[in-house]
């Protein structure tokens, strides 16, 4: 508010000088605001009010502190977790990735399971280099392969497996198949040949007929199929011929005589086996599918029949190397026993040319077996053909009697034959019918047998 001293200039008068009259603008003091009134205090506390004072501005440096301190508190926790209570922790997320298999791909939790599981996840489950064959079936998961190698006892744990394939980036890419495993493999072996289908076995095609020598020019030559084994075949053939005391006592029913190999006693078909297949491994697994196919029945059998296992199969090696024909073998066999019943000799050929092969390939050397040609008839007349004293008896158109040893690898087929042979209708001899088919004519006499030697063109 304004207060006029005297007229003022609206007045339209001079002031006693003569000069117009200053005007002078007074301003009223301010009014002081009524005092609050003193809010009253209690003892040992702080009101609301007076906190709210207090409370620092909001704003960017506000935030920033806020921030700070949640960060500070998440460090301490993870700190807690990773130290104090890691144990607890590492508990807890493995129980979860048992549960659930999929949380392994998880950084954090595969971490923590790694350290759980140990030494298992880089050392084999066994120090035992022995083989087993695995299949994968088609569209099975890598947790349901896993699985089976824990419960085979080829992997100490199945967390192993599954954090390796999932490392290697693996776990999906399945193939289904066959693969033969040693078990002191480590995790990262089983991965690798299981999931990369990197099966490094080998097929050893051996079929029934073969002689042991065969058997050894056939790994001595190496052909494509098997151009990685390493098996020595000299090894093999040592082995075959002498085999020692600690392999025969695994398999007792063997009961070969003093000085005999294991010819016969090998059951031929295909055999997967790696490239650092020993000659014993193979073996194993030749007498074990020997066994498996004849079974204690048969062997059983041949005893009631008064026979050894060693004499059945002798028989039916002869029997294999002469015919072909399932519904002949048992006539085959008869012929012979008939022959052996009367003290007769066999004049068997397939006898006198194992032995005139045997002396061949001692002449050659391991080497060069690949390029002989087994099992055919010599040039001179067999009954004219002589052996030295240890093969002697393998001279059948001279040596009466049942030959010492099998010659060759017989099939089931052969083995029944043997132990069971056709010996009622008498017949002494037989001959290849040309273009026959592998048959045979059969005959009681030597005068009906000279009759068909002319009939089929043998002699005139």
């Amino acid at each position: 508010m304004t207060i006029r001293g005297g007229p003022g200039p609206r007045d339209g008068k001079e002031s006693a000088s003569g000069r117009p009259p200053m005007a002078r603008r007074i301003e009223e003091p301010p009014v002081a605001a009524a005092p609050r009134p003193a809010r009253p205090r209690r003892s040992g506390t702080v009101s609301a009010y007076e906190v709210a004072r207090q409370r620092p501005a909001s704003g960017v440096g506000g935030f920033l502190r806020i921030g700070v301190f949640l960060a500070v508190g998440a460090a301490l926790v993870l700190l807690l977790l990773g130290t104090v209570l890691r144990p607890v922790t590492r508990s807890l997320v493995v129980g979860m990735a048992d549960s659930n298999p999929g949380a392994l791909r998880l950084p954090f939790v595969a971490d923590l399971v790694r350290e759980e599981l140990g030494d298992a996840m880089t050392a084999p489950a066994s120090a035992d280099s022995g083989e087993v064959e695995f299949t994968i079936e088609s569209g099975e998961t890598a947790v349901g392969i896993a699985g089976r190698l824990a419960e085979a006892g080829l992997l100490r744990d199945a967390r192993a497996f599954l954090l390796v394939a999932i490392d290697r980036d693996l776990a999906g890419a399945l193939d289904a198949g066959t693969f033969v495993l040693r078990r002191n493999l480590t995790p990262d072996q089983l991965v690798g040949t299981l999931l990369e289908a990197k099966d490094p076995a080998v097929t050893l095609q051996l079929r029934s007929g073969l002689r042991l020598e065969q058997v050894a020019a056939y790994i001595e030559a190496r052909p494509d199929e098997i151009a990685t084994l390493q098996m020595d075949a000299a090894a093999f053939l040592e082995l075959v011929r002498n085999p020692p005391a600690s392999l025969l006592a695994d398999y007792p029913w063997l009961d070969l005589p003093k000085g005999a190999t294991l010819e016969g006693y090998l059951a031929g078909g295909p055999y997967r086996v790696l490239p650092d297949e020993t000659p014993e491994e193979l073996v194993r697994k030749m007498l074990d599918r020997f066994a498996g196919n004849v079974g204690t029945e048969r062997i059983q059998a041949a005893r009631d029949a008064g026979k050894s296992l060693h004499e059945v199969l002798t028989l039916a090696s002869l029997v294999e190397r002469e015919t072909p024909l399932d519904e002949e073998r048992a006539a085959v066999a008869g012929v012979y026993q008939n022959r052996v019943d009367r003290e007769m000799t066999l004049n068997a050929d397939p006898t006198v040319i194992w032995g005139v092969d045997l002396l061949a390939l001692e002449e050659l050397g391991i080497d060069r077996w690949p390029e002989y040609s087994f099992w055919n008839v010599p040039e001179d007349p067999l009954a004219s053909i002589e052996f030295p004293k240890v093969i002697a008896g393998y001279q059948t158109y001279v040596e009466p009697g049942l030959f010492p040893g099998p010659i060759a690898t017989p099939t089931v087929a052969s083995i029944d034959a043997a132990i069971a042979p056709d010996t009622k209708r008498g017949y002494l001899y037989f001959v290849a019918i040309p273009d026959g088919g592998g048959r045979h004519a059969f005959s009681k006499t030597y005068e009906q047998h000279l009759e068909k030697l002319r009939e089929y063109g043998y002699i005139k």
